[in-house]
């Protein structure tokens, strides 16, 4: 006998439940990321989808790139520079001149146009991602970024051109504020007046989705686009592919 496929639709207040015939062998499937008590509530809304940008969508060049710009070792370099800086560039507190001038807690001068070069190169889509994106944009999802990053978000938009799949609603520049602050969370909803459970929170850090989970959001840790796919079919959100 055939297996079933159950697909969960959102776009009616009544839930529609398809049963197709599938004739190849149920997969395996690791949910370890998703608790079992996690589901989209049944809403007119579509659910609407928030991602972090960093590592879950694009490939973070500080991680990879910037040591080798400053010659220095990841160890080196956390130990050399200021220990809040960027985090108030984050937040919109400094501008980029100043980040700049205060990058090193010894204030030592940098090149920052050379340091921005250096990110540019770095930026790229992690493998798989866009095709996601696209596939979620055919399938009529509302999605929006929920990042912490400054405003150099402007040279991602320009090179990876973001906004074709999401709109860059929700950055810590604009807002002034970074997760896993709970005031984070509550402008996001404040702002797309809808309820916590019909949002689907993805972030690659552990320690935003459990802040977005506490807030009320479903919240899936990324760690491959494969297993994103998994995890959004889990909770009801149904990619289909022509």
């Amino acid at each position: 006998m055939g297996s079933h496929k159950l697909i969960w639709r959102f776009n009616s207040s009544i839930p529609i439940v398809n049963i197709q015939n599938s004739f190849s062998p149920p997969q395996a499937t690791n949910y370890s990321t998703i608790p079992k008590k996690m589901s989209l509530s049944l809403s007119k809304r579509s659910p609407v989808l928030l991602f972090d940008v960093m590592d879950t969508i694009v490939r973070d060049p500080f991680y990879h790139d910037v040591t080798s710009f400053f010659g220095m070792s990841m160890k080196e370099l956390l130990e050399c520079k200021h220990p809040t800086a960027w985090i108030q560039f984050e937040k919109g507190l400094i501008n980029e001149k100043e980040l700049g001038r205060i990058f090193f807690k010894d204030e030592r001068i940098i090149d920052l146009e050379g340091l921005k070069s250096c990110m540019r190169r770095g930026y790229s889509y992690i493998e798989g991602v866009e095709g996601l994106l696209v596939d979620l944009k055919k399938n009529g999802y509302e999605m929006h970024t929920a990042t912490n990053y400054p405003i150099w978000y402007e040279i991602i938009e320009e090179k990876l051109k973001l906004s074709n799949y999401m709109s860059w609603t929700f950055c810590s520049c604009v807002m002034g504020k970074r997760k896993p602050d709970l005031d984070f969370y509550r402008d996001i909803l404040k702002q797309l007046d809808v309820e916590p459970s019909c949002c689907v929170f993805i972030d690659d850090r552990m320690g935003n989705v459990e802040a977005a989970v506490d807030a009320g959001f479903v919240g899936i840790q990324f760690k491959d686009v494969d297993l994103l796919r998994k995890d959004l079919a889990r909770v009801g959100v149904v990619i289909e592919t022509s």
